[in-house]
């Protein structure tokens, strides 16, 4: 088995947070953009003004996909609750060609995986690429060891010169006053996702925002708020990088060579977080 060793003392993991009037997307030819909503199925009335914004916003930021953090339908699923909660939502974006990748969330029901909007494909977790940008979904309500076994032969035959990035619904680390972390499921993902170089991570299930401090050298995300909101619901503590839990939110992401341009965007179109990642680098590889 390949073993990364990453440098320690070196910041090979940096992310600069930046004023809303200083931050640009660079907007590279052959970049991989996308947005990030999560907890958003509701079919209410903020949804829909979320989901507007993200209209607005992508024509100075054409994103060409979203990856959809678990929750996506709430309540019934039905035909109606998929035309309400997501198919009318998303118009917009769905008749611009904008593909959907979603993650299945508590809230979910595990028939979302033959919507085929949803890109899942009839899997309750896959794995896609976009440039050098390799994605694995994954199934959070249920991390039996098949599912681990995989994501660990997935992410062993990723290139080197890719960035990994995971998404599923629970948060490995959250300051969230309703959930917290989900510290079982830390237990079992992240010594994988250290071994094998993973270098960001979104999940929603909070319904807040918030940026985690690096843990391990890897980029936590927690975009719960893109139609559910807890009004005051994130508790700051000594891991929060940036948070916000006063209105929906959704993440815009451009990965550009070895950097991740990131800026949050709320329902009203404030941005109230924005920065760079660069991508951490292996500083040698042991194989068997």
């Amino acid at each position: 088995m390949r073993r990364r060793v990453f440098a320690i003392g070196i910041l090979l993991l940096l992310a600069s947070s930046q004023r809303a009037d200083e931050f640009k997307f660079p907007l590279k030819p052959n970049s991989v953009r996308f947005a990030a909503i999560g907890d958003m199925g509701t079919g209410e009335k903020p949804e829909f003004e979320t989901s507007d914004q993200m209209n607005q916003q992508r024509k100075a930021f054409p994103f060409d996909f979203v990856i959809a953090l678990g929750d996506n339908i709430y309540g019934g699923h039905g035909s109606a609750d998929f035309e309400q909660k997501f198919a009318s939502p998303y118009k917009t974006l769905l008749d611009a060609g904008v593909k959907f990748y979603a993650a299945l969330g508590n809230h979910d029901d595990a028939s979302e995986r033959f919507y085929k909007p949803f890109n899942m494909n009839g899997a309750n977790y896959y794995s896609f690429k976009k440039g050098n940008v390799h994605f694995f979904a994954l199934d959070s309500n249920y991390m039996d060891p098949k599912q681990l076994d995989w994501l660990q032969k997935q992410l062993q035959g990723a290139g080197n010169d890719e960035w990994k990035v995971c998404f599923f619904h629970h948060p490995l680390y959250s300051s969230a006053r309703k959930h917290g972390p989900a510290t079982d499921l830390r237990l079992l993902l992240e010594p994988i996702f250290v071994k094998y170089g993973v270098n960001v991570v979104f999940a929603g299930h909070e319904h807040v925002y918030e940026r985690l401090q690096p843990q391990k050298g890897i980029y936590y995300f927690t975009e719960g708020s893109s139609g559910q909101l807890r009004p005051g619901g994130l508790e700051r503590s000594s891991i929060t990088a940036n948070g916000f839990d006063g209105d929906q939110a959704f993440m815009l992401v451009e990965v550009a060579d070895d950097q991740m341009y990131f800026e949050t965007v709320s329902r009203v179109g404030k941005t109230v977080d924005s920065g760079v990642i660069q991508r951490q680098q292996s500083a040698g590889a042991a194989k068997p």
